[in-house]
This record gives C-alpha cells, sequence and structure tokens, in this order.
C-alpha cells in the first residue's frame, strides 16, 4: 500500500513541476519540466541517502568509534527484524534524528551530537526505534524524494519568477504568480501532509520495537524544546528538509495545524501514553538509564564542541 501511495505522491509531485513548467514556457516548458522530473525521480532514487547525508555533513560511526551507539541501533534492528542500517552522527548542537535510504537493506539512520548529549539511554533507544519504524515503514524513500522534489519546485519556482516574460518582453504574471504563491505553496503543503500522517505511524512503531513509548515520549518533550531553542544550520539552505527530522526544527502549537511540518508535540506524546496503556505500562515503574558515554567528535568540530557535542 506504500508503495502505490510513493507512486500516486510522486506523480502528483511530478505533475506540480509540469504545471509549474507550463506557466513559464507554455507547452515546451510543460516538457522540460517533465524530463527533468523523470531525471531529478530517477537519480534521487537511487542516492536519497547520499544527497540527505551529505547536506548534513554526517559522518559514519562503526563498533569500534562509537560502540555504545552503534550497539544500541543493532539491538533494535534485530528487535525490528530489519537489516542493520548504517548509522551516522551529524558534529551539530542542534538535537534531532532522521532515517533515509531507499529500501531497507540500504538504509542509514543519523543523530545529532546535540541529541546525544542530552537524552538518556533509553530516550535514545526510543528515538532511534522511531527512525526504524520509519525504515520499516518504507518512509524513507518518500520523504528524501519529497524533500528533493519540493526544494526543486520552489527553485524553479524563484527561476520563473526572474526569467518568465511574455513574449513582448513583459513580466508573465501567471509565471509570477506561481513563483510566489502557487509552487511554494503546493510543494509545502504535499511534505506536510506527508511528515504529519507518517510521524504517528513511526511513533507506534518505535514504541513497539523499542517497548518503551515512555521514554520516547519524553524524549520528544526534551527534543522539541531543545530544537526550538537551538539554529539548525541546514534549514536555512534547504527549509524542505524540515519534514525529515522526528520533531520540528523550529517551535509551533500543540496541534495538527495545516502549516506544521509535523504533528503537535503534545499530540504525539499523548498518542505515546495511550500506546503505553495499551502496554500495561504506568509512568515511574522504570528508573531512568545513564547517558550514553561520550560520542567521538571530527577533528573538524572539535574545537566547537566539547566531548557530549555541546558549545
Amino acid at each position: 500500500m506504500n508503495g502505490f501511495k510513493t507512486l500516486m505522491l510522486l506523480a502528483a509531485m511530478t505533475a506540480l513541476f509540469m504545471g509549474a513548467g507550463y506557466s513559464f514556457g507554455g507547452v515546451g516548458g510543460a516538457m522540460i519540466a517533465l524530463v527533468f522530473a523523470a531525471g531529478m525521480n530517477l537519480f534521487t532514487f537511487w542516492n536519497a541517502d547520499k544527497i540527505v547525508l551529505r547536506m548534513h555533513n554526517a559522518r559514519e560511526v562503526d563498533a569500534g568509534s562509537c560502540p555504545e551507539f552503534v550497539g544500541l541501533v543493532r539491538e533494535l534492528a534485530t528487535r525490528a527484524e530489519l537489516p542493520m542500517p548504517r548509522v551516522y552522527v551529524i558534529d551539530s548542537p542542534h538535537p534531532n534524528a532522521f532515517a533515509t535510504g531507499r529500501d531497507p537493506a540500504h538504509a542509514a539512520v543519523a543523530a545529532t551530537t546535540g541529541l546525544l548529549a542530552i537524552l538518556n539511554r533509553d530516550e535514545i533507544a526510543g528515538v532511534m526505534a522511531h527512525e526504524l519504524g520509519h525504515v520499516r515503514n518504507r518512509d524513507t524513500l518518500i520523504m528524501t524524494m519529497t524533500a528533493t522534489i519540493a526544494g526543486a519546485i520552489s527553485m524553479l519556482a524563484n527561476f520563473g519568477m526572474f526569467f518568465g516574460h511574455s513574449q513582448d518582453n513583459r513580466p508573465n504574471m501567471l509565471a509570477t504568480l506561481a513563483a510566489v504563491i502557487v509552487a511554494p505553496f503546493a510543494a509545502m503543503i504535499v511534505q506536510m501532509a506527508i511528515s504529519r500522517h507518517r510521524e504517528y505511524g513511526a511513533d507506534r512503531a518505535g514504541a513497539e520495537i523499542s517497548g518503551k513509548p515512555l521514554a520516547l515520549a519524553s524524549a520528544l518533550s526534551k527534543l522539541a524544546s531543545g530544537a526550538a531553542r537551538v539554529p539548525n544550520p541546514v534549514l536555512a539552505q534547504n527549509p524542505a528538509a524540515a519534514q525529515l527530522y522526528i520533531v520540528p526544527a523550529f517551535s509551533g502549537g500543540g496541534g495538527d495545524s495545516l502549516f506544521s511540518t509535523h504533528p503537535g508535540t503534545e499530540n504525539r506524546i499523548a498518542a505515546l501514553h495511550a500506546i503505553a496503556n495499551e502496554m500495561g505500562l504506568r509512568p515511574g515503574l522504570t528508573p531512568p538509564s545513564p547517558q550514553l558515554s561520550a560520542v567521538p567528535v571530527s577533528r573538524k568540530r572539535a574545537s566547537a564542541l566539547d566531548p557530549l557535542g555541546r558549545r
């Protein structure tokens, strides 16, 4: 079912791309946009993980360089009956995490040093189980491709605003309207619809994989607060990346509003407490687990971060 939804969504994104192309260059512009969209879809399908990881300057870690974190992910992947994903750490004080890859056999999970610094072991397990939930639900491909295509639509719209002119060299009002409102708004609506629906599914999967929905709820509360305070430089260059993360990279209300990239954190926490009740769990029955050992920081950022990734 997810495969069919993915095809339908990519078809819709391609149609949006063609519509933007038509508004700038007529039939010829639409055909150029179609060819470009097809090539971009194919390229992104094979390179989705590389695009996102390079965007974040993520570095791969293994059992030798980061034994506790990698061991935790391995344990969770085994419980989820998934192949072991590649594990990455991002040297950034912004606390967040994401998963990427075209399928479970080519998946990768990443967490920032800021996240690893503020969460205990159970909370980190909940977060990484959530990301493995995205992998198991096969969300990672469409989330990454949507972020890429949404960014491309906005880029095409901006291009058309500067170069979309009529035959008498006057500005093309349709192209200008598409550049300012239609294309970016359409791309935003599509990626937001994906995020809100699939985050709830990954929260439930994460609770099932880790067996600790209350730890995931606690992690979401800490991450939402921390992410609202600490800037994310990646979003300044590519706002469409916002829907990749486990929590929004900026503060918002508690409701699932149309203009939020994620479900309201309060709503997600309430849903996790309901899942905990289904599992017969109650708050306070399990003592908090300790922090993971310090994650090594790359030499490039060592002067800016302490051993736990804090400024």
